[in-house]
């Protein structure tokens, strides 16, 4: 149908997303996914019994905006137990209808027009977008190509009197690496005594590797009072389809970030809220994933061994990333399609996580795969 009416785009220049396109191609030519953080694996019986039996028991209408009250309740003594913090679950726990919905709904609530954002690049790929949406400016910090480490004295110099937000992800996505004691200490240093909210994106919370501890901002009572934390059921329990995510902050925040939500889609999914109370009373179903993905994470580097591919650290997350311009001068972008089409494996291009197309010779690969899956890629990509 011909539009009687044009549309003035507020995002002129953002198309389909990599994800979309990387997921085309991959079904095209019948390649495995290593691109994409979604397992391919089943979530555990006892949760799909669970929405199940929730939705035989009537829980099929909405649910309360903020939540129902028990997964509130669930929610709050979890932080309390993992980070010493208690939030109220009446006014300091939100459920959402996912950590997208949870970092729109709080940046779109707290971020005003003329304000400046602080985020990391290479970034999750909906935090700019978000930012313009609400009129205000993205302030892009780089992280060093070496370590991709945050440069603290760069987001010294980039804070203004405008700066109203500064967005943070660890385990990060896609560089796989971890906040540690340093990186707080430098964050609560430069945000003392001001007016700065940290949006905390911690999706990948319980997948954390070879001991080291999750830097939560809920750890760190002086960074819980300005922070909102956004995670994610999806990533969790292996189901990222449902949807279901949640956020914690100070009533004050919350409370404005729940005026957004509300309109936005007003309550998440109720069987499955239902599900998850059940499921977070057996601490064991989070509490063990970072040892579940470690052990993919190294079943992956050790079945890549004999290829050509030099693997970076992975600290946590669903991911690793690896260098190919050992033995390639294409750009990453042609080097991902031509695995698509010659080794037909899905990956990721590391530029497709910067806003200027940044190219450094990286692509990402997930785990989050069953270890078929992850053995038939790896050996897929020895041939390269």
């Amino acid at each position: 149908m011909q539009s009687a009416t044009q549309a003035r785009s507020k995002l002129p220049d953002v198309g389909t997303t990599i994800f979309t396109v990387i997921g085309q191609l991959a079904a095209q030519h019948d390649a495995l996914n290593l691109s994409q953080g979604a397992p391919n694996f089943a979530p555990d019986p006892k949760l799909v019994d669970g929405v199940a039996q929730a939705m035989r028991a009537g829980h099929n209408q909405y649910a309360p905006m903020a939540g129902i009250a028990a997964l509130r309740e669930a929610l709050a003594d979890k932080a309390e137990t993992l980070y010493g913090v208690r939030y109220d679950p009446a006014s300091e726990v939100t459920v959402l209808a996912s950590a997208s919905e949870g970092l729109y709904s709080t940046i779109s609530a707290l971020v005003h027009p003329g304000d400046e954002v602080i985020y990391f690049e290479p970034s999750f790929d909906s935090y700019g977008p978000i930012v313009r949406l609400q009129g205000a400016t993205p302030v892009v910090i780089k992280l060093s190509l070496d370590h991709f480490r945050v440069n603290w004295d760069e987001v010294a110099a980039a804070i203004t009197p405008k700066t109203r937000m500064i967005i943070v992800n660890t385990p990060h996505n896609p560089t796989a690496t971890i906040f540690s004691d340093a990186d707080i200490e430098r964050l609560k240093a430069l945000t003392r005594n001001t007016d700065i909210v940290i949006l905390s994106d911690e999706v990948y919370e319980h997948v954390v590797f070879d001991g080291a501890k999750h830097q939560s901002m809920a750890r760190h009572r002086e960074l819980a009072e300005r922070s909102v934390i956004v995670s994610s059921f999806g990533k969790s329990y292996h189901v990222t389809g449902w949807r279901v995510g949640y956020c914690l902050a100070p009533a004050a925040l919350m409370d404005e970030i729940r005026k957004v939500h509300q309109f936005m889609v007003f309550s998440a999914d109720t069987p499955m809220q239902h599900a998850f109370v059940d499921a977070l009373a057996n601490r064991d179903s989070y509490l063990g994933l970072s040892d579940f993905y470690q052990k993919k994470r190294d079943l992956l580097a050790h079945a890549l061994r004999e290829s050509r591919l030099e693997l970076l650290p992975s600290e946590g997350s669903f991911f690793m990333l690896a260098r190919f311009r050992g033995f390639s001068t294409e750009s990453d972008s042609d080097f991902v399609l031509r695995l698509i089409r010659d080794a037909r494996v899905a990956t990721i291009p590391l530029s497709a996580f910067y806003t200027d197309g940044t190219d450094s010779g990286l692509i990402r690969l997930s785990f989050s795969k069953d270890d078929a899956t992850l053995l038939e890629g790896a050996r897929r990509l020895c041939e390269i």
